[in-house]
């Protein structure tokens, strides 16, 4: 077995518009061709990773930040929230009016009204990425498969994600449920946009030890490609750490080495450096 290389998605594999080089692609079809193995390791559940992806050639998937691990279709590792969990969940958020989506292997399901309110968060995310869309971006067209008036009270979630009318609604939140893995995405601390909720101890390099231990394999042969800052439990797990150029200064200052952005083939540039493919 060659090296096994652990990929994010968004800001890593593909953009913040969703647009997958070309040279991402030559460089994983190279490095399987060569013995690796690469697995996407992402905050998605199954549900997002659309075909465009699969095709490429994958190993396989870490999703849901570390909840679902899956090798060549086999199941290694599933943990869900529990039906009671997302009932308590559900409930709670719609008692302090926050609008929200629940993340499954199955779909992507909104709260009633997510459509219209998360509208000035998804164009202040996409502002703060630097994205020329962002005065035009809408709900439908960041989660063009979102699915509304669908069941809420569910027991196949990876994850919640919700959005923050204040910071004080993730602190809040974050009291309510200690038998959760609580977070916030779309900016650092008070700024943030959504909070999150997930399966207790869950992170993408707790994930990677699972996959390893099924595969057997070892730790030293691991390379992880990140650039936010959920990505570095991945990056301080794995033997090798690249950030992205476009990544943040957290993920930057802990990584051992950084390659170009995205949209420069950043991807394909590190391949070639860590000697994964020939340039």
């Amino acid at each position: 077995m060659g090296k096994i290389i652990f990929l994010d998605v968004d800001g890593t594999l593909v953009d913040y518009k969703n647009c997958l080089p070309q040279s991402a692609v030559k460089a994983i079809r190279m490095a399987r061709a060569n013995g690796h193995r690469v697995y996407i390791c992402t905050g998605r559940s199954k549900a997002e990773v659309y075909p465009e992806l699969w095709d490429i050639g994958l190993d396989g998937m870490i999703g849901g930040n570390g909840s679902y691990v899956e090798d060549r279709d086999h199941v290694v590792m599933h943990q869900l929230i529990t039906a009671e969990q997302c009932r308590r969940i559900i409930d709670w958020l719609h008692s302090r009016k926050l609008e929200f989506y629940l993340e499954s292997n199955n779909g992507l399901f909104a709260s009633e009204e997510f459509a219209v309110k998360a509208q000035p968060a998804v164009k202040e995310y996409r502002r703060r990425k630097g994205k020329e869309d962002a005065d035009t971006a809408t709900v439908a067209t960041v989660f063009p498969d979102m699915i509304y008036g669908g069941e809420l009270y569910r027991d196949d979630l990876n994850k919640v994600s919700y959005l923050l009318g204040s910071y004080q609604d993730f602190l809040d939140t974050r009291e309510q449920f200690p038998d959760l893995e609580n977070g916030t995405w779309g900016g650092d601390g008070e700024i943030a946009l959504f909070g999150d909720l997930g399966v207790k101890g869950i992170t993408k390099g707790n994930a990677i030890s699972h996959l390893l231990e099924y595969l057997g394999a070892e730790k030293k042969d691991t390379v992880a490609f990140g650039d936010a800052k959920i990505d570095i439990p991945m990056l301080e797990y794995c033997q090798v750490g690249v950030a992205m150029g476009n990544g943040g200064p957290e993920i930057k200052a802990m990584a051992d080495y950084i390659t170009d952005s995205v949209e420069k083939d950043g991807l394909y540039k590190a391949f070639v450096k860590l000697g994964l493919i020939e340039g």
